[in-house]
């Protein structure tokens, strides 16, 4: 344990009584870095590798174990978010292997655009529940938004359908980019190809970050752009559930 306790990890920030990243009552863990460039990012901060500060697993676990009666009672735990928690592969397994010593519930917030190795397979292996974030199953959408190629993320999909490791897909409603009816009705499609999917969540598109990227000084092309009604982010909401999808 020792040995775990000295890995070092790139950490953005915490929070210490998250409720949106996973059941329960959570510790969240924000890493630092991220290998894509979303057009709609509310945390672009977290993007840069050497920004940040960095942790023991030692001295995370100390803080969050003072925590530990919440997330026992409201059956949370811990969630490794970021970022992309999957740049630091033998720090994200070395805390949830911490965690799960303690009988903690682990969840990843991942986009999946990583190749699945042994180190990642390392981290999953700790892995309770991954938040997988979608982006779209559109080709040219996914790269319209990421500046990435679509494959990689896909075949991390289909890799955690294979091993039965449970997910809850999160999807970004953004209007005129992520909300036409065909391609909601291809990821629908498509999610229900994977035996592991538990749950939907329609998220609607927001300015609350804008002002990071300001602050980093970034061109932000979706500064004048609108947030999706209550029902439009309903009607996308319905057709996943018109598929069986429990929808969050």
């Amino acid at each position: 344990m020792d040995e775990i306790n000295d890995v070092v990890g790139k950490i953005h920030s915490v929070e210490t009584c998250g409720t949106v990243d996973g059941p329960g009552i959570r510790y969240v863990i924000f890493t630092q870095g991220c290998n894509l460039r979303c057009v709609y990012c509310h945390n672009p901060d977290t993007w840069d590798m050497k920004s940040g500060y960095e942790m023991t697993i030692g001295e995370i676990m100390k803080d969050i174990l003072k925590y530990k009666s919440y997330f026992k009672f409201s059956g949370g735990g811990i969630t490794l978010t970021g970022g992309e928690p999957l740049l630091q592969k033998e720090f994200a397994a070395a805390i949830f292997k911490a965690c799960k010593e303690e009988e903690l519930h682990t969840a990843l917030d991942t986009a999946g655009h990583i190749a699945v190795n042994d180190a990642v397979r390392e981290v999953l292996k700790y892995t309770d529940l991954v938040l997988l974030d979608v982006k779209s199953v559109n080709p040219a959408t996914f790269e319209r938004i990421t500046g990435a190629p679509i494959d990689t993320t896909l075949k991390f999909a289909e890799f955690l359908s294979e091993e039965g490791i449970p997910a809850w897909v999160r999807f970004v409603l953004v209007p005129g980019i992520t909300d036409s009816e065909e391609d909601l009705h291809a990821m629908a499609k498509y999610l229900k190809t994977l035996k592991n999917v538990e749950s939907v969540g329609v998220l609607p598109f927001h300015q609350m970050g804008a002002y990071k990227w300001e602050n980093l000084n970034i061109k932000y092309e979706l500064k004048d752009w609108p947030t999706p009604t209550l029902e439009e982010t309903e009607k996308a909401r319905d057709l996943f559930r018109s598929y069986g999808f429990i929808v969050r």
